[in-house]
């Protein structure tokens, strides 16, 4: 039996995650068996499952003994992070400054909210209150910061727009360069996560009601606000 690389292993993972965005399969969508895959993907059974212990130590999957195997992430932003996990493309964006992240999120995200109140489903408003709510209760910095990012990600998802998810993917991961990350934390309280987690309510009520202006002006202040935080714990 011939074993597989790891670049080998992604790709299959990668063909994986293809397959079930063809599908049509989202956030807490089941897969199907390894069998399957391997039958309609012409692939060996040990290839789908060695890119099936990627993609759960990956965190895109839960496997769940005697239920089957669930999606956690959109497959097409799972597929991105995969297809860019390359040291060279992984530094270069981990040099980009946070005023250049910020320029693009206040560039991109307010507009995308137009698209996202006409797509979103009643699964897309669930998963992102879910994101709202965990913002509200997060004890720490390390806490919110990743509720902060499923919040931001889950309102591009609800776009449904493929091309929007992968460039999203791009800023996300620049979002998470160190710089970002020190300057943050840095200033962080609690009257600050609070602050941002009332503007998350604005901007995820706005979208619940299907208000495309209301969200979008709710979004522009959100990213402004983060903008100024960080330009004056820059100065710090």
């Amino acid at each position: 039996m011939q074993t597989l690389s790891k670049n080998q292993i992604r790709d299959v993972a990668v063909i994986l995650l293809q397959d079930a965005a063809q599908r049509g399969l989202t956030i807490g969508s089941q897969l199907p068996t390894e069998r399957s895959f391997a039958d309609a993907l012409h692939l060996s059974r040990s290839a789908v499952r060695s890119a099936l212990s990627l993609l759960e130590a990956e965190d895109v999957i839960s496997r769940e003994v005697g239920r089957g195997t669930y999606l956690k992430h959109d497959p097409l932003t799972a597929m991105v992070n995969l297809e860019n996990d390359d040291s060279s493309l992984r530094s270069m964006l981990n040099d980009i400054g946070p005023s250049d992240v910020m320029a693009a999120r206040q560039a991109f995200e307010p507009m995308a909210m137009f698209i996202a109140v006409v797509e979103a489903t009643e699964s897309d408003f669930e998963q992102i209150a879910k994101s709202v709510e965990a913002c509200e209760h997060a004890l720490d910095y390390d806490e919110f910061e990743i509720w902060d990012l499923a919040f931001h990600r889950g309102l591009i998802e609800a776009t449904h727009n493929s091309l929007l998810l992968r460039m999203y993917s791009l800023i996300e991961t620049a979002r998470k360069g160190d710089l970002w990350g020190s300057m943050k934390r840095r200033g962080d309280s609690y009257d600050r996560r609070h602050h941002s987690y009332l503007q998350h309510v604005q901007i995820y009520e706005a979208l619940r009601n299907r208000d495309g202006r209301g969200a979008q002006e709710a979004m522009t202040a959100h990213l402004e606000y983060v903008s100024n935080f960080l330009r004056e714990n820059a100065r710090g």
